[in-house]
């Protein structure tokens, strides 16, 4: 592995695991984060694998100093070009990076976001579920983003079409808190037609993502979309619990449902699934530990 570089920059932040060792430079690591997805056959499992195997590593212990620094150079020149002009990073093993990422079964290394990130130590429950739900589905998603919104609630979703856009509206609209954990990098729009949604919520509350810029750019469209699973265990790991609107029986949002209990969070599935007789993941997911929600008050009691 390369030595960490002890040159201070700017950017520098204190580094929480022992005093004798050197600052981090955020870029740095972001470019060798960057660098990494780079190398053939990387996924998010693999990387993740491997900094289990030396829990002291940074991404920059994997990746020369040079090679790290052209990484951070053409990220944030491409991130510029695609208008993001301010952004954060946050490290694990520095800052600011929230511990409770640690529950996911392959948690990343380094997020990017935008907005307020203090948003995220708020209490949250995702709202998830179909990208082309019912009217009834979408009218249940806004009103439980608007309680969420009354309880003190940050409302998380993925800014997907359906469910995940009557969420954040709804929670908007009601004066609250949302944050959105994108399954793409910062300045991609996906689903288009949410770009000023998702431009508000970089500006005025929370947008994050795991996804690596450089890979992304490189990458076939259809492979693209490996990372909204990877996104849902992220989204999940970030919240105390995920409600399940409406799904298929094929949903991408049964990813983040395993990935729930997984994690030991609590996983919400309204009634309105159970009586659906075209799917059958909501009682194999009740017989896994996930709370059947029959009226709002279940929710709120499981959070007690």
């Amino acid at each position: 592995m390369y030595q960490r570089s002890v040159a201070v920059n700017k950017l520098a932040l204190s580094n929480s695991r022992s005093p004798a060792l050197a600052p981090i430079s955020p870029r740095r690591e972001l470019g060798a984060y960057e660098a990494l997805f780079l190398e053939q056959g990387a996924t998010f499992k693999r990387l993740a694998e491997r900094f289990a195997s030396d829990p002291t590593a940074l991404p920059s212990d994997f990746v020369s100093p040079q090679d790290a620094d052209a990484a951070a150079k053409r990220t944030i020149e491409k991130l510029f070009a695609s208008g993001v002009k301010q952004f954060g990073v946050r490290i694990h093993k520095a800052g600011d990076y929230p511990e409770k990422l640690r529950h996911a079964k392959y948690p990343v290394e380094l997020l990017y976001y935008q907005g307020a990130w203090e948003l995220s130590e708020m209490r949250g429950l995702a709202v998830v579920g179909s990208r082309k739900p019912s009217e009834d589905g979408a009218r249940r998603a806004a009103r439980l983003a608007k309680e969420l919104v009354k309880r003190d609630f940050a409302v998380v979703s993925g800014l997907a079409t359906g469910i995940d856009t009557a969420a954040h509206t709804a929670a908007l609209e009601a004066g609250g808190v949302t944050i959105a954990v994108i399954g793409t990098p910062l300045g991609e729009y996906y689903p288009k037609e949410n770009r000023d949604l998702q431009d508000h919520i970089a500006r005025e509350h929370l947008l994050i993502s795991q996804i690596p810029v450089l890979r992304y750019e490189v990458q076939p469209f259809q492979h693209k979309r490996q990372y909204f699973p990877e996104r849902n265990a992220t989204m999940s790991a970030l919240t105390e619990g995920t409600i399940i609107v409406e799904a298929g029986e094929t949903s991408g949002t049964l990813t983040q449902a395993r990935a729930a209990l997984y994690q030991g969070r609590k996983l919400f599935i309204l009634e309105s699934c159970f009586q659906n007789p075209a799917i059958t993941w909501p009682a194999r997911f009740e017989k896994e530990g996930a709370i059947r929600v029959r009226e709002p008050n279940d929710i709120w009691r499981a959070l007690d």
